[in-house]
């Protein structure tokens, strides 16, 4: 089987395509940008250092991208088996457990700025 190379236009278009996909057809992605939006909200208000905004950014990245990958599993689980098989089952459990890993990190690490902010402006630190 032959593929035709894409251009990098038909490749960032391909890019926006998934994106606005995983967007429209996962709930838990559209929760996950309204978290992000919080954050950096949240984030401005406190004035963080150009450090915390990329511990949070980077955050709030490794959570996104993690749902993308998780969704991309579970579209290419259905294209292929839309029976009930333990591997698959599996698959997509792993996949969940990832944002779950992610989301957990992400948590701590805006605690751990968000907490240290706080304790800064209380006079704490």
């Amino acid at each position: 089987m032959h593929f035709r190379r894409r251009s990098w236009p038909r490749k960032f278009a391909d890019a926006f395509r998934g994106l606005s996909r995983a967007v429209r057809s996962q709930s838990s992605f559209f929760v996950h940008l309204w978290v992000a939006a919080a954050v950096v909200a949240v984030a401005a208000v406190l004035r963080v250092s150009l450090v915390e905004w990329c511990l949070l950014i980077g955050a709030i990245g490794i959570v996104l991208v993690a749902e993308i990958f998780n969704t991309s599993i579970e579209s290419l689980a259905r294209a292929l088996d839309t029976g009930r098989h333990p591997r698959v089952r599996d698959a997509l459990d792993m996949a969940s457990a990832a944002v779950l890993l992610s989301a957990v990190v992400a948590a701590v690490i805006g605690l751990a700025v968000f907490g240290h902010r706080a304790g800064v402006l209380a006079g704490f630190w």
